[in-house]
C-alpha cells in the first residue's frame, strides 16, 4: 500500500472513532512528507506475533553520515493502541533530519500480556535500533526514547530500569536511550498512581519514578494542567529528583489541558505543534538537531 493510501486510511479510522492520530488537520489529511520515506522493519518474534519498527527517514541522506535517532512507543493503558499514534512526530522529526521510528509492542489485546512485558518489548526496540546502528544509518550514542501515557511509561522504563531486561537478549548493547521526551507519561505506578492495580507489590520494579539514579538520561516532560491519571505531585517529583542528581529535566504544563492533548488531530493540532516544537528545541540542544524547529 502507498504511504499516502495508508495515511488517508489513518486519518479515515479516526475519524470513525479510531486511534488517537485521528482527524484531518486543517486544509487536508495528513500525508508522509515529500523528503521522507518510511519502511518497516521486524524487530522481534514472540509465538506468532510479528513487531514491527515503522522506520521514518529522510530521503535525501549521505550513507556515510550516522543519523540521530529517536523511538516512540504509543498509548493506551498497556491494553492497546496503534504506533500510528505517533507517525506525525515520526515524520516531522525525519524531514528535519533523524531516523524516526515508531515502535509496536504486545499489549493485553494483542499478545495477553502484562505492563511487564510491554517494558520487556520496550527494551528490545532500543536494543535493536542500537544493535542495528551501521544497517540503519543511526548514531548509537544519540538515540532517544519517547512515547505517551502508558508508551510514555515504556519509553521512561527504558531511560530508568535496570531490570526487566527481556530473556536471551545481547545485555552487552544497551538498551537504554540517552535522552527521553514523554507525553503524558504515566511514570509513577506506585500506591495511588496509575496502573497499580495491574503491578501491585512489583511496582518498585517498572515505576520510573521509583527508579531515578545517575543512570538516567536527560528527560522533557509534556503534561496538561488538568491532567487525571499522573498526578502534579509525580511530576514535580521527578523533575525535582533528577535536578538534584544534575540531571536535565524540562517540564512543560499546558493550561487547561487533560491527558492526550498533545495528539496530532486534536484541537487543531495547536498542542500537537506546540509540543513537537519543544521537543524540536530540546533535541537540537542535545545536539540531535540543528537550526530552529521549522514547525
Amino acid at each position: 500500500m502507498k504511504a499516502t493510501t495508508l495515511f488517508s486510511a489513518i486519518i479515515l479510522l479516526g475519524l470513525l472513532g479510531g486511534p488517537p492520530a485521528r482527524a484531518a488537520k486543517p486544509g487536508g489529511s495528513f500525508q508522509l512528507r515529500p523528503n521522507v520515506s518510511k519502511k518497516e522493519v521486524v524487530y522481534k518474534t514472540v509465538d506468532d506475533l510479528q513487531l514491527k519498527l515503522h522506520v521514518f527517514e529522510p530521503k535525501q541522506r549521505s550513507p556515510r553520515r550516522q543519523l540521530p535517532a529517536i523511538v516512540f512507543f504509543f498509548g493506551g493503558g498497556w491494553n492497546g493502541g496503534t504506533p500510528a499514534q505517533f507517525f506525525p512526530q515520526c515524520d516531522y522529526l525525519a524531514s528535519r533530519g533523524m531516523v524516526a521510528v515508531s515502535a509496536e509492542y504486545r499489549t493485553k489485546s494483542n499478545g495477553g500480556v502484562t505492563p511487564f512485558e510491554c517494558v520487556n518489548d520496550g527494551k528490545s526496540a532500543i536494543r535493536y535500533v542500537r544493535s542495528h546502528a551501521a544497517e540503519l544509518g543511526i548514531d548509537p550514542n544519540k538515540l532517544a526514547a519517547g512515547g505517551g501515557s502508558a508508551g510514555g511509561h515504556v519509553a521512561a522504563a527504558t531511560g530508568t530500569l535496570k531490570g526487566l531486561e527481556p530473556p536471551g537478549e545481547d545485555t552487552s548493547v544497551s538498551s537504554r536511550p540517552n535522552a527521553l521526551v514523554l507525553f503524558n507519561p504515566v511514570y509513577d505506578n506506585g500506591p495511588g498512581g496509575y496502573g497499580y492495580s495491574r503491578v501491585k507489590e512489583r511496582y518498585k520494579e517498572i515505576s520510573p519514578l521509583h527508579n531515578i539514579g545517575p543512570h538516567v538520561p536527560p528527560a522533557i516532560v509534556f503534561f496538561g494542567t488538568e491532567e487525571k491519571l499522573v498526578s502534579r505531585d509525580a511530576a514535580e517529583q521527578f523533575k525535582e529528583e533528577m535536578e538534584n542528581l544534575e540531571i536535565r529535566s524540562d517540564l512543560h504544563y499546558y493550561e487547561g489541558q487533560s491527558h492526550g492533548f498533545f495528539n496530532y488531530g486534536r484541537g487543531n493540532n495547536v498542542y500537537f505543534i506546540k509540543t513537537v516544537r519543544e521537543a524540536d528545541k530540546f533535541l537540537g540542544s542535545l545536539g540531535y538537531l540543528e537550526g530552529e524547529p521549522e514547525i
